[in-house]
This record gives structure tokens, sequence and C-alpha cells, in this order.
């Protein structure tokens, strides 16, 4: 882009510093030093302004905001995998291109979907929580803090993409029988290399399984996948963990089942209506039935700062003529 005016980026969060300096040496970039969300005014301010937002799974960027987009909005340069929030068909359909920054953050939500996998079944909260809570630990016993042992148990995976896939092969590691279910079935020698078994019928995957991984992305065809039904099938001694979006659950008919010890627990980094959480969770995270995380499965350093660089990548490329290699088509999503 040398020689040009450099693009105006409206960056609506602040980023790791590596990214912000980078951002400011390349374009016109205005940061967020404030790092809160975006007020819906603040939001129209900035599509009529800017030549480039960078938007996060924080803000809304849907048909209305993009009706009223200035003449110079031409990227909307999302700074995360998903892009359930963006209208991309309205985007397309006023000239303006979507990019997302993929293939980063798999092995870290893999990494926190395992730890989630087993902070539930072995009472990993319930422990550190003895020690620093208000009464004196009495010692061990051989009856005492008993959980439930991962190994040799049947872990089911829905939707096996990057990140589910990177999940079963540290599932497999801890001794699980890999079970999925994915639109499509994957390549022979995935399911080779992890032994899994592909199941067609998710509902019939659901009842057999010991544990069940959420890592599929959130569509409308994914809105309340588990629902009411589904849930219902799951073993009394079945945990789930989630670590995609809170939508793909109901979460209310998953809160009344653990209530009712019809599923023996659950391990949560998303929620359906986060950022706010339903009081019943807590309830049951103070009972030890749950484990809740506040939305940080893709959350390390090395992580966003890559998100970051490819973001900065879909810009200059945009900038300097050519497609973004990480452009999002409507029908895509």
């Amino acid at each position: 882009m040398a020689g040009k005016k450099r693009p105006l980026v409206v960056i609506t969060r602040k980023l790791p510093d590596p990214v912000e300096t980078r951002m400011r040496e390349l374009f016109d970039a205005r940061l967020n030093v404030e790092d809160r969300p975006m007020t819906q005014p603040e939001l129209v301010a900035a599509v009529k302004e800017a030549d480039v937002l960078v938007p996060t799974i924080t803000d809304h960027i849907d048909a209305a905001l993009i009706a009223q987009a200035g003449e110079n909005l031409k990227l909307i340069a999302n700074f995360g995998n998903g892009v359930d929030k963006i209208d991309v068909a309205a985007a397309a359909k006023k000239g303006i291109t979507v990019t997302n920054t993929p293939n980063v953050l798999t092995e870290d939500t893999a990494d926190m979907t395992m730890a989630l996998m087993l902070a539930v079944p072995r009472r990993l909260a319930e422990g550190a929580n003895v020690l620093t809570g208000e009464k004196k630990w009495a010692g061990w016993s051989p009856t005492w803090m008993l959980g439930r042992r991962i190994w040799g148990k049947r872990l089911g995976i829905v939707g096996m993409g990057r990140i589910g896939t990177a999940v079963a092969r540290r599932a497999k590691a801890f001794g699980l029988s890999i079970h999925y279910h994915n639109r499509h079935r994957v390549l022979p020698a995935v399911e080779d290399e992890l032994e899994a078994t592909y199941w067609e019928s998710l509902d019939q995957m659901l009842a057999r399984m010991d544990i069940i991984s959420v890592n599929c992305p959130s569509t409308p065809a994914t809105f309340h996948l588990l629902s009411a039904r589904r849930l219902a099938l799951m073993q009394p001694a079945a945990y789930i963990v989630n670590t995609a979006r809170g939508d793909i659950i109901d979460e209310e008919s998953l809160i009344k089942l653990i209530q009712d010890g019809k599923i023996a627990g659950a391990g949560l980094d998303v929620y359906e209506h986060e950022p706010a959480l339903n009081s019943k969770l807590l309830k049951l995270a103070h009972k030890g039935k749950v484990v809740l995380l506040p939305h940080m499965g893709s959350a390390t350093l090395e992580g966003r700062i890559d998100m970051g660089e490819k973001v900065i990548i879909n810009i200059r490329a945009f900038f300097d003529g050519h497609r973004p290699p990480d452009r999002v088509l409507p029908l895509r999503t």
C-alpha cells in the first residue's frame, strides 16, 4: 500500500499491543483503548466513517447497521472465526467484503475442551475451592471427593471439524473411545487414526455416550440442536461440555435435567444469552454440578496475536487489490 492513502480502520475492542502497534504502523487505525463494547450509536458512527470495520464477537453487525454504512466501508475484517453476529448476505448486497480468522484457535479451544472434560467428572473446581474456602481442610479420606474416571469412557463429539478432530486426538490420548456425529463423515484416514465411530443419527449417539463435547458452529440449523428432547436422551451418569456457542444447547432444559439428576453435570465456556448468566447455573456450580468459565476457550496471547495477524493480512490484501485469503461468502454461513 506504499504511496496510497492509508485506510481508516476502526477496531471495536482492545487487541493485544503487538497487533495494535502493527495496525497503527500500516493503517489509519482507530483503537478502542477503553476496551468496552461499542454502543449502537458508536457502531453506527463507525460504519458511516470507516473504510474497514474490525468487529469482534461482542458486536452485532446486522442488516440494519449495515444499511447505514457509508460509501467508504468496503471491508468488515472480523477478529474471530465465527461470523454468526454478522449479516454476511446484507454486507454482500451492499458491496462489502467480510473476512474472518480461521484455523488459529483450533488447538487452544481443544485444550480448554479437554480441560473441562477433566474438570467436571474429577471435581477439580470443587477440590480447589476446599483449599481456598473458609473451612479448614480436614485431610485425605478414602471416600472423600470421589469423582468419575474418564479413561475408558465413550466420548461423543458433535461437530467433527477442525476443533472436534483436535479434541478427539487429545481425548484418544487420555484413553477415551471416540464417537462423532457430523454433517459429513470424515476421511477414512482420520477415522482410522482416531479409531472413531461415526453416528449418522445424533439421537442414537447421545443415548450411548458417557461424555458429549459440542464443537459445531452456530448457525440457524444448529440453534438448540441439543434440544430438550435430545438432552433427555443422555444417560443420567453422562456429562456435557460446550466450548462452541451457547445457543446450540437449550440451556433451560439442560439446567432442569441436571437439577433432576437426569444428566450428571456440565462444563460450559459459552452461554445462550451471554454475557448474561442464568442464576440457576450459578447455583448448580455452587453444588459442584457444573464448571463455568467466562468464554475463555480461545484466550491465549499467542492465539489472539495470530488472529490479529490474519486480520492485518486480509486488510492489506484487500487494499492491494487482491482477494483476501479469508473471505467469507454468504452461502458458507
